[in-house]
């Protein structure tokens, strides 16, 4: 069944809230007639701010359609509260950390904010320095240390290299590096000199000819730049270059970064 009306859907969590709306909206995008009002509340520690939200959901479900609420409150005293509102209630801890408990034979820490806080220290501090790596090495701005990179994204411009990198890096911790690939390239139809001797390294992104117009147009309407032609020369002087050198690529113009990434890791090997 669809509808027009727009469907309130709240995010609820202890923590930052990031795990409620990933798992939430991948659920939802299985349900694609249909509108979400979509409302994250985070960093719920306190059972009187649980009552609070309650409240909200309590009101908005008296006047409309009633709120979905996906909640990764790890705390039994909150979930509990939680679970009072007038919404359709998704827990997406409790439901499964019992199932848990039995099978592993201890009790959960009930502790907020382990996935995406401080939880692991030494996890978190790779991943901030791989973040660092990317911003260093973002458009073939810097050489150095080339040899940490894990991966190395070669292809023309506004092709998705630079979300790509950033989101190895800060999802995954991996050392990630982009070079563009220009004019002289495709005329020699060689890599960059500096990208040679890690050849094995580089991954090629690739999209069609009229996305990547669109794309460059808005940054520089009517220029040569932006022109179709120039687009698809690229873009058929880039998978040459890829095809030439071995390098695997990965058509970006229908796919998301999570999926890039995703896709990158497993055929680079990638170990995060």
């Amino acid at each position: 069944m669809t509808t027009d009306a727009l469907r309130p859907v709240y995010f609820l969590s202890d923590s930052t809230g990031i795990t409620a709306e990933t798992l939430g909206n991948t659920l939802l995008t299985q349900f694609p007639g249909n509108n979400f009002d979509r409302i994250t509340i985070p960093f719920i520690t306190t059972v009187d701010q649980a009552r609070s939200v309650v409240g909200i959901i309590d009101g908005v479900a008296a006047t409309g359609p009633t709120p979905l609420v996906f909640s990764t409150a790890v705390s039994s005293e909150i979930r509990q509260t939680l679970s009072a509102c007038q919404g359709i209630i998704v827990d997406l801890i409790g439901t499964y950390v019992g199932q848990l408990e039995q099978a592993l034979g201890s009790h959960a820490s009930g502790e907020p904010g382990r996935a995406h806080g401080l939880g692991n220290a030494a996890r978190y501090q790779s991943r901030m320095a791989a973040v660092e790596y990317a911003m260093e090495h973002d458009d073939g701005q810097s050489l150095r240390a080339l040899e940490k990179a894990q991966v190395i994204l070669v292809a023309p411009s506004r092709c998705g290299k630079t979300p790509t990198t950033m989101y190895l890096a800060l999802q995954h911790g991996i050392f990630a590096a982009n070079f563009p690939l220009v004019e002289e390239d495709f005329e020699r139809e060689g890599l960059p000199r500096s990208l040679k001797p890690f050849v094995s390294k580089c991954f090629g992104l690739t999209t069609n000819p009229l996305r990547l117009s669109q794309v460059r147009t808005e940054r520089r309407r009517g220029s040569p730049y932006a022109s179709l032609r120039q687009c698809g020369f690229e873009l058929r002087s880039a998978e040459r270059l890829y095809e030439s050198h071995g390098i695997p690529y990965l058509n970006s113009a229908s796919v998301s970064v999570e999926e890039m990434a995703a896709t990158i890791l497993q055929r680079m090997n990638l170990k995060h």
